[in-house]
């Protein structure tokens, strides 16, 4: 399962074309998406009126939504943290901490456009499509 991350939604249900919105749209029919909670709430928070978060809403219906979080997740989530921290890399959002340790928890790629991604990548083993 590819987890799909709020930077790459945002581009792609605003239309916008980049690698990781034409890759996600060409692999729609051949392979399982999903998001987490956590993902769903950061979407939603960003849409303006009820009418769009209803649309918004139907189109993730399609998808499977995880529930990310618990004592285990946090608990990972922030040894994750410290341990990046202390190789010179502080991750800037929470949020971003527990999707990608949910995602290595749970054996998940992760499709996204945010740096904060990188050091889970390359220090702790997240798998990451590169479009």
């Amino acid at each position: 399962m590819t987890i799909v991350d709020t930077t790459v939604w945002i581009d792609y249900l605003g239309g916008r074309s980049t690698p990781q919105t034409e890759w996600f749209d060409s692999q729609l029919t051949r392979q399982p998406f999903g998001l987490t909670d956590l993902i769903l709430c950061e979407i939603l928070q960003g849409v303006r009126d009820t009418a769009m978060a209803t649309r918004v809403r139907r189109e993730l219906a399609h998808f499977d939504v995880f529930d990310a979080g618990g004592e285990a997740l946090a608990i990972a989530a922030a040894d994750n943290y410290r341990s990046l921290r202390s190789r010179g890399h502080t991750v800037r959002k929470t949020i971003d901490c527990l999707i990608a340790t949910f995602c290595l928890m749970e054996g998940h790629s992760l499709l996204h456009h945010d740096r904060d991604f990188d050091p889970f990548e390359r220090y702790l083993g997240l798998r990451v499509v590169h479009p």
